[in-house]
């Protein structure tokens, strides 16, 4: 028996037609949505970085604070049980961002981004005003040495007629940001170290804390001590630092709320 070809008729034939293009375009909106799903940002405490609890960092070339004809200042710093230059010794300077010249000084004025410093002798422009000088000794992945003797916290004023803007109380809890800064490409976008000081204060469960937000997702850090940030997507990532209380309110200071942005290029 010979079953004959049956042609479908034009209405027919639009029909399946349009039929097929809604399930083409839900299909492509699924993807598209599975596409746009957040990212989930993971933040985990650092271990097993050497201490250096032994290591200090002091301030030995300023006999005074104020420089009246001169904005150029020579800071020489005494280091002490610490090497400037050598790579510090752990398995994380080939996980984390690393410096390839090694141990250094982290030297932040008015907790602006630091400047990095591998010798104890350099000399700095420093404009004419009041500055608060933040300077802390750092591993070669940026992670900072956290001891009483390894900061130093000076108030600088440069030039004639300086005033403070800024209205630091030099002995009120303070918060000191230090990392993440720049860009980061490859593996060193993978797992990104997140740290700073803190001075005048202890972080406890109970007490003051850091309310870090990266890309508006909060975390409560009851500790201080490094962090590492992994998941962050390709672009451009926010990081807000805040010091609070133990009810999380912000404690005011012109350096306890601090935003700042970096690059992320897998």
């Amino acid at each position: 028996m010979k079953i004959k070809n049956q042609l479908l008729d034009p209405k027919s034939l639009i029909n399946i037609m349009l039929v097929s293009l809604i399930v083409l375009v839900s299909c492509n909106e699924k993807k598209e949505v599975r596409k746009t799903v957040p990212q989930q940002i993971v933040l985990e405490k650092l271990t097993n970085s050497p201490s250096y609890s032994n290591a200090t960092l002091e301030l030995k070339a300023l006999n005074r604070d104020s420089y009246v004809s001169q904005d150029t200042i020579n800071f020489n710093f005494d280091v002490q049980n610490y090497t400037l230059g050598a790579q510090t010794e752990s398995i994380l300077k080939n996980e984390l961002a690393n410096s390839k010249k090694g141990q250094h000084i982290h030297f932040i004025l008015n907790n602006q981004p630091y400047s990095a410093h591998y010798t104890n002798n350099f000399s700095k422009n420093i404009p004419n005003g009041v500055h608060h000088l933040v300077a802390f000794l750092s591993r070669s992945y940026h992670e900072s040495v956290k001891n009483e003797k390894s900061v130093v916290v000076k108030k600088l004023v440069s030039g004639p007629n300086a005033k403070d803007t800024i209205g630091l109380n030099m002995e009120a809890p303070t918060l000191i940001y230090s990392r993440p800064k720049g860009k980061y490409t490859g593996k060193d976008a993978k797992r990104i170290l997140l740290d700073f000081f803190v001075l005048n204060t202890a972080l406890s469960k109970d007490g003051n804390k850091v309310k870090a937000t990266i890309n508006n997702q909060e975390f409560i850090l009851t500790e201080w001590s490094p962090y590492v940030i992994s998941g962050l997507p390709e672009g451009k990532a926010t990081i807000s630092l805040a010091l609070v209380d133990a009810t999380g309110k912000h404690i005011a200071g012109p350096f306890n709320k601090v935003t700042r942005t970096i690059m992320i290029e897998k």
